[in-house]
Parts: C-alpha cells; structure tokens; sequence
C-alpha cells in the first residue's frame, strides 16, 4: 500500500465457511444444461465433442459442487478448472462426436469422469515456465488428489479425484 512500506499490515483471520448457491445468469444457464444433458451425477451424460461444451461442462460442474454438494469455492473452483481440461483434451485430441462426463460423490471424496472413444492415452509431460499449451495434464496432477486413466473396450474414461469435507 502506497505510503505504508516497511509497516506490517494486519491480517485478517481467514474463515472457512461453505460458500451457498444463490441464483444469477450462470445458474440459470447451469439449470438449462442440467436440462438439455441430463444430470451427471445420476449416470454419464453426452455431450458433442465441441468447444461449447467446455462451456456446459464448467456449468454443470459448478452447480453439482455448490449447489448439489455444498463444497467450497477453493474446491470448486478447482474442479471446474480440472473439468475444462479434460473435456478440452477429449475434444481436441479424439476425433470424437461425442464424449460422456460423470460426477461422483462419497464419503470425504469426489470423482469427476471424462470418458471418450479413443483408446489413445493422454500423457502427462513437463511444462515449463513459458509454454503456452500442455498444461493440461499438469494442472489435474497438481491440484486433484488422484487422476487416471481407465482402458474400456471401445475408448477410455480419464478421471480425477479430490478429497472434500462431509458436510
């Protein structure tokens, strides 16, 4: 703060308090999807293997982790990070028209799939400072708790999971 250098400025006391959903556009947006695509958390849902469906995916995600799930903002907002890279890879890198996303919750934990029909595995490499893309991989190893790949028959679900408090 200009005028202040050299002062130690107080710090608030963070608290942790679950952050509650409250209606606005996005969520309204979110409801539409939930409607157009179904609900993720009660089985896999399909959605085209474009660009805009990076957009509903965050969508959904967002509303299941607030509103469903009463989970954090850190921790949502996170997820909805971690989503958009996987559906980003699934679109990019798979030929696909469509792919499946799926939202699990149990006890202390949360899972997120993104399954698609190539069998082609994607592959965490080494990112440095000023690398503009493959980043993606490296943003679900550093900020979930776990993420894999499992190998299907016909394609393979890329997943991640993120430990959570119970409510």
């Amino acid at each position: 703060m200009a005028g202040l250098e050299g002062m130690e400025q107080p710090r608030q006391r963070a608290v942790a308090t679950p952050v509650r959903w409250t209606p606005n556009v996005e969520d309204e947006l979110a409801l539409k999807a939930l409607e157009l695509f179904g609900n993720p958390m009660t089985g896999e849902i399909r959605l085209p293997s474009q660009p805009p469906s990076a957009v509903a995916a965050r969508r959904l995600t967002q509303t299941v982790c607030l509103r469903h799930w009463g989970l954090n903002a850190q921790i949502t907002e996170h997820a909805v990070l971690l989503v958009s890279e996987l559906v980003g890879n699934a679109v990019r890198h798979t030929g696909a028209r469509y792919f499946g996303l799926r939202m699990r919750r149990r006890r202390g934990w949360m899972r997120i799939e993104v399954r698609d029909p190539s069998r082609g595995l994607p592959c965490l490499i080494p990112v440095r400072e000023l690398d503009t893309s493959g980043r993606g991989l490296f943003l679900v190893d550093k900020l979930s708790d776990r993420w894999g790949v499992d190998l299907l028959a016909c394609g393979k679900t890329t997943w991640f999971e993120m430990r959570v408090a119970d409510r």
